[in-house]
């Protein structure tokens, strides 16, 4: 890896499993900026069922707030509250299909690492969140592994709870930038 080049790492994984915890957190103890999910703020004030447009919406969104932030990064290291991959994984499951625009960019546009947090965490009810069962959060968690497989990307599955989950992705992420520098 060049000196100067954007390192990347991405916070994901099933609903209600600290993704945004996790992700600030890193942020501040890394001194650098993190992304936020965009669909929180896109879902807020949504009265109705999800739309494959407002997907696409969200997909779009989550790539120019993640552009605009880039250059914001200290240190070049950036932190992201989940990733557009998250579009693939809701499209698939609710309307059957991906857009192509979203695949195609999935094959572009990479991520040095991901963290994908476990399902180990009780699920905390939130109006944005649907999946409570344990059957349910278990199949997601399987569609993320597979999804990162297929992407053939880095990741580490982050456990623990409380603190102990922050300095496992903490470790992670030290762990895996050693290897890096």
């Amino acid at each position: 890896m060049e000196r100067g080049e954007l390192i990347k790492i991405a916070v994901v994984g099933p609903e209600s499993t600290g993704k945004s915890w996790i992700s600030e957190r890193l942020a501040r103890v890394y001194a650098t900026v993190c992304v936020p999910e965009y669909s929180r703020e896109y879902c807020r004030h949504l009265n109705r069922d999800y739309t494959l447009q407002d997907e696409l919406n969200i997909y779009y969104g989550q790539i120019a707030l993640e552009r605009s932030l880039e250059p914001l990064a200290v240190n070049n290291l950036l932190f992201c509250d989940t990733t557009f991959l998250t579009v693939k994984i809701w499209c698939d499951y609710l309307f059957g299909s991906t857009p192509t625009e979203v695949n195609k960019q999935l094959k572009e546009q990479k991520y040095d690492l991901y963290l994908l947090m476990d399902i180990d965490l009780p699920w905390v009810d939130d109006p944005l969140r649907d999946f409570p069962e344990p059957e349910q959060r278990a199949y997601f968690l399987a569609i993320w592994k597979k999804e990162l497989e297929d992407l053939n990307a880095v990741y580490e599955l982050i456990s623990g709870i409380g603190e102990d989950r922050f300095l496992n992705a903490k470790a992670a992420v030290d762990s895996w930038m050693g290897l890096k520098l």
